[in-house]
């Protein structure tokens, strides 16, 4: 788990290319979801963290996204 404070918007692109970051999460809210969910766009840049795959969004207590993550 990455904090978006503690990476340059470089070093983040890098890791997202890399396949090292694949989704985001809101710390306080303890939610995760897919890079391109709009919930997730609006996230306040210190509140965001990322995560290389949902198990360890999960494993770090965090629940999948409403919105991206369920289909109806």
């Amino acid at each position: 788990m990455w904090l978006q404070t503690s990476l340059t918007q470089s070093e983040i692109l890098s890791k997202i290319k890399k396949g090292e970051i694949a989704f985001a999460g809101n710390r306080n809210l303890k939610i995760y979801g897919l890079l391109n969910c709009a919930s997730g766009k609006r996230m306040k840049i210190q509140n965001r963290v990322f995560f290389d795959s949902g198990t360890e969004a999960l494993e770090n207590g965090y629940r999948p996204c409403k919105k991206c993550m369920y289909k109806n």
